[in-house]
């Protein structure tokens, strides 16, 4: 459990666990593969959020332009929103 709350590598004691650390926080390749996960992720939830906020509008009665043009989304990504519900 040590490991877990350490913020350097040099600090852990299980080498493999400690290899890992220094690859994704101090290699050039490893930081940036962090980055894209990181970046994947926060675009994950943003669509997550407009998912739901559509879904209720939807469940509103508001129409599908009204919806796109509120959200600053795509007509088509609101119909595609609105057929996730019905499945």
């Amino acid at each position: 459990m040590h490991d877990f709350f350490c913020s350097s590598a040099d600090d852990t004691h299980f080498k493999e666990l400690a290899d890992k650390v220094r690859y994704f926080k101090e290699d050039e390749k490893g930081v940036a593969v962090m980055c894209k996960v990181m970046e994947d992720m926060r675009k994950e939830s943003k669509w997550e959020q407009i998912v739901a906020s559509v879904l209720r509008w939807l469940s509103m009665g508001l129409s599908h332009e009204q919806i796109a043009e509120g959200e600053g989304i795509t007509l088509e990504q609101v119909r595609e929103i609105a057929g996730m519900k019905k499945a």
